[in-house]
This record gives C-alpha cells, structure tokens and sequence, in this order.
C-alpha cells in the first residue's frame, strides 16, 4: 500500500449512467477528500473543440487547444463548478453531443497526455476521489482503494435520461439509449486506455441498487481498510 501523508487515493471507474459522478460526491463529502471529476476535463476539451472548430481526429488542432486551456474546479455557493480561464463551463459539458465527442477527443493520445498530467498532479498529495473511465488502470494504477460500477444498460439509459430532463435539457429517450451503447462501444473498444475495471478493483452491480445502497458498500470497504480514516455521518 502506498502511504501519502494525510489521506488515500480512491478510484472510482464505470460506464456512463453507472452513478459515479453521485457517489463519488458523497465519499469524498463523508471522507473530508477532494472530489475530482475527470470525465468533466475531457468534456472541457471537447467543448473548446466544437467552439474553435477543431475535429476530433485533428492532432495538431487538439494538442494546441489542449495548451491553451485554463481548467479549474472552484467551490462556490451552490455546488462545485468547472472554469476555462474566466469562463464557467459547468452546464455547458453536460449535453449528449458533448458526451458523445468527449468519447472521440479522449481517444487521442495527445489529450490524454495533457490530462493525464493534470490529474496526477491533483491527486500528487493524496487526499482525493477520482471518477472516470481509466483512473484505477491508467491515471492511479498504484491507487489506494479501487472501485469499478456497473449497471443494466436500459438502467443507465433511464437514469441518464431523467437526470437531463431534471437539467432541462431536450433529449429523445431512444436516442439517448443508443448513444450511450455506442460510448459503450467506443470507450471499451479504443485502443489507448478503454474501459474496463482494473483487476484489483471492487466491483459493484449498481443495477438494481438506490445510491445509499451503493455508498454503503463503499464504506464497508474503505472502512476496512482505513480504521481511522476521519469521517461525516451519513444519512
């Protein structure tokens, strides 16, 4: 195990819709970590992608975006938000076309470079949850505690489904669901880095599991490892 000076590297890996996004929020609340939500840094690349013009398979174009972003996560009254320089882009990376070429940008060698680097060196003093597709494989391979969801696919769907209707944002049910099978299909099927759970990561089926369910068994697991890891109630 390796030891950081205060807290632990915790990875939290899955597919779209799976729920790593809310628990990840509620561990690293309940451990006092900071949250990091990778997928939003490739969806930031994206973004700047489709505003600037530049393709997705444009490696030139995609390597000198990638070195003129600004990407930081300020907390703020009401939630945790992703800048560009001055620029909140927190609602602007949360549609599916977004979603989708994220999926596309990601597979670049040279974005993962870039962001590979920013997210060591967020999680370089430990104390941190990270959430993504290829944290406990690729990132933080040495992570402390590995976790890997997964979930139905028409659970994903519906639940992606109504978290963008929450947001407002227009989305066709059947269109949904096919696109998050073909990220399916592109993230576990790309050759740099796909999706897949790290062999010694906890599996969780969050099919059939409300979020409590799923953050407790979570917490049985750090738990056990950390005794005296410092911690909030949970309701």
């Amino acid at each position: 195990m390796r030891e950081y000076i205060n807290k632990p590297v915790i990875t939290i890996d899955g597919p779209a819709g799976s729920g790593k996004t809310t628990v990840s929020q509620i561990i690293a609340n309940i451990y006092h970590l900071i949250w990091v939500d990778t997928g939003a840094l490739y969806r930031a690349v994206a973004l700047v992608s489709k505003q600037t013009g530049v393709a997705a398979d444009d490696i030139q174009g995609l390597d000198q975006l990638c070195h003129s972003l600004k990407l930081t996560f300020v907390q703020q009254a009401g939630g945790r938000f992703l800048f560009n320089h001055e620029t909140d882009i927190s609602q602007d990376i949360r549609t599916p076309e977004i979603s989708m070429l994220a999926s596309r940008v990601s597979a670049q060698p040279v974005v993962r470079h870039y962001l590979l680097n920013v997210q060591r060196q967020l999680g370089k003093q430990g104390g941190a949850v990270f959430e993504g597709r290829d944290m406990g494989t690729v990132v933080f391979p040495d992570a402390d505690i590995k976790f890997f969801l997964f979930a139905d696919h028409t659970v994903r769907a519906k639940r992606r489904y109504k978290e963008l209707q929450e947001k407002s944002v227009p989305v066709n049910f059947d269109t949904l669901s096919k696109e998050i099978k073909q990220r399916d299909r592109q993230d576990q099927q790309r050759k740099i880095a796909p999706l897949k759970p790290s062999e010694d990561a906890i599996h969780i089926d969050c099919s059939h599991l409300e979020i409590d369910d799923v953050v407790n068994r979570m917490r049985e697991n750090i738990d056990k490892k950390y005794p005296r890891l410092d911690k909030r109630e949970y309701l």
